[in-house]
Parts: C-alpha cells; sequence; structure tokens
C-alpha cells in the first residue's frame, strides 16, 4: 500500500469524527458558547489522552520541547475552530463545510513558505478544481451570509494547523502533539470562557454530546496528524473535500436542510480534482 493510499484511509476516519463533532456541536450551542464547549472538548481530550499514553507508555515523549511551534499551531487552531462552531449554527452545514474546504489551498500556499514543499502541475490543477467545486456548492453572491465568511475564516485557521502540524511531526510524536493540543486550547477556552465571570456548567442532557465532541474531535487529530506524518500537507488536506456529499446528506436527515443538487455538481468536481491527485502522488511514488 503506497502512502498516499495509507494517508487517505486515515482521512477517512477524520471525516466521520469531523461530521460527528459537527452534530454534537449543534446539540449544545443552545447551551454553551463557543469557548465553553472548546474548553470542556479539550478537558476531556486531556483525560483521554494522559489515559491512552498512559496504557501506551508513551507519555515520557511529551516533553516540553518546540512549544513555540506548538503555541503557534494551536493559536491558529483555537481560533479555526471557534469560528467554526460558530459557522454551523449560523449558516447550513453543506455550505459551512463547503466554505471550509478552501483550507486546502491555503495549506498550498503556506506549506511553500513553512515546510519548503514543492507545488507541482498537479496538486495546483486539484486545487484549482476543487475550488471550483466548492464556489459551485456555496455560490457565494453579494449578500454572503456571515456565517459563512466565519467558516472561510475557519478554514486559514485550520490551513495553519494543518501545516505546523506537519511541521511538528518531523520531530515530535503524536502523542506529544495532541496532548500540547489538548493542554494549551484547555487554557485558552478557560481564559476565553471566563473573562465575563461566567462560565456555563454541562447539564445532564449536554454531557454526552460534550464527551462525543471530545472524543472525535481528538480522534480526527489523530487521524489528521497520522496522515500528515504519512504524506505531504499537500496531499493529504485535499482529501478532506469527501467530507461535503456527507455532511450534505447529514444535514438533509437531521436538520430538514435540502438537498441542492449544485451539491452534488460540486462533490463531482471536487472528488475528480482529489482523484486526480491522489492517482498522480501514487504512481510517482510508486515509480
Amino acid at each position: 500500500m503506497t502512502p498516499t493510499l495509507t494517508a487517505s484511509l486515515w482521512m477517512i476516519g477524520a471525516i466521520v469524527s469531523f461530521s460527528s463533532m459537527a452534530i454534537a456541536g449543534r446539540a449544545v450551542s443552545l447551551d454553551l458558547d463557543t469557548f465553553e464547549i472548546m474548553m470542556y472538548r479539550s478537558l476531556i481530550g486531556i483525560v483521554i489522552v494522559l489515559s491512552v499514553a498512559s496504557a501506551a507508555r508513551t507519555l515520557h515523549e511529551a516533553r516540553p520541547r518546540q512549544m513555540g511551534l506548538h503555541l503557534v499551531r494551536n493559536l491558529f487552531h483555537f481560533t479555526g475552530q471557534n469560528l467554526w462552531f460558530y459557522s454551523i449554527t449560523a449558516a447550513p452545514l453543506a455550505q459551512v463545510f463547503a466554505m471550509e474546504f478552501t483550507s486546502p489551498l491555503w495549506v498550498m500556499v503556506m506549506s511553500v513558505f513553512v515546510l519548503g514543499e514543492r507545488l507541482t502541475r498537479t496538486r495546483v490543477t486539484a486545487g484549482v478544481f476543487g475550488f471550483i467545486g466548492i464556489l459551485i456548492v456555496a455560490r457565494p453572491g453579494t449578500d454572503l451570509e456571515f456565517g459563512l465568511v466565519t467558516a472561510a475564516l475557519a478554514a486559514i485557521g485550520f490551513a495553519g494547523s494543518a501545516v505546523f502540524t506537519r511541521l511538528l511531526t518531523r520531530t515530535q510524536t503524536i502523542t506529544a502533539i495532541l496532548l500540547w493540543l489538548t493542554v494549551m486550547q484547555a487554557v485558552f477556552g478557560l481564559v476565553c470562557a471566563g473573562i465575563d465571570g461566567d462560565i456555563a456548567l454541562p447539564t445532564a442532557a449536554n454531557l454526552p454530546w460534550l464527551v462525543l465532541i471530545g472524543c472525535a474531535g481528538l480522534m480526527a487529530h489523530f487521524c489528521l496528524t497520522t496522515a500528515l506524518k504519512i504524506a505531504p500537507a499537500t496531499v493529504v488536506m485535499p482529501i478532506d473535500f469527501a467530507r461535503l456529499p456527507v455532511i450534505a446528506v447529514i444535514g438533509m436527515a437531521f436538520y430538514a436542510e435540502p438537498l441542492d443538487p449544485f451539491v452534488f455538481l460540486g462533490a463531482a468536481v471536487i472528488f475528480g480534482a482529489n482523484y486526480l491527485n491522489i492517482w498522480t502522488e501514487s504512481r510517482r511514488q510508486a515509480a
């Protein structure tokens, strides 16, 4: 199995996890603000990481090294994730995910300067056609919803997170990356949620959703980090485009959001771009 195909399988796990998190995020949004969601999610994540790392005897790998890179990576992600949690409550899920999928385009640009990766013709072509597919789905007009604007800004945050994750995987283990992810973002969440002196406590009704957010969020990052460790960011991130048709069906089934035929047209264009990218990279690695 080629590295590109292996990374693609890990990204399927990330897609399932991110979609689950969107459902749970909407469920708790009436009781908790985005900072509180991030705080509780990160606290749950700390417990999970410490438990798994202790059982696997990898906790010693999380020594405080390259903390500046961890800080930059987690600031990018914390900002993007908060904007994302807001967006899924303010706009249709399919459109939010479509705007979020501009992230691979930002990854391609950032990777050149941060990672020193090369922009091949195939990767640029995949990015361009992926973006065309996004425009077909979102069809942004003059009256662009604020929720879609914040989703687009979240994409920049996620792109920065992905690029610096790739940089960290060169010297850091997944245990270290995930532990400092949860610890730093728990602190960020506590500060931001408590700045007004009022932090809402979870209820019996929303606690299971918070646990799901914590587990799904951590699993999404585990899958994403593993994929980024196997293949370049410009190869891994466009695979996430497949999340679009999945979330469109979820939006219809759970929230009565209409299935726009342009969603599937755009998804077909996005799939074609991803297939071209994966096929080309697989052939190059096998040569």
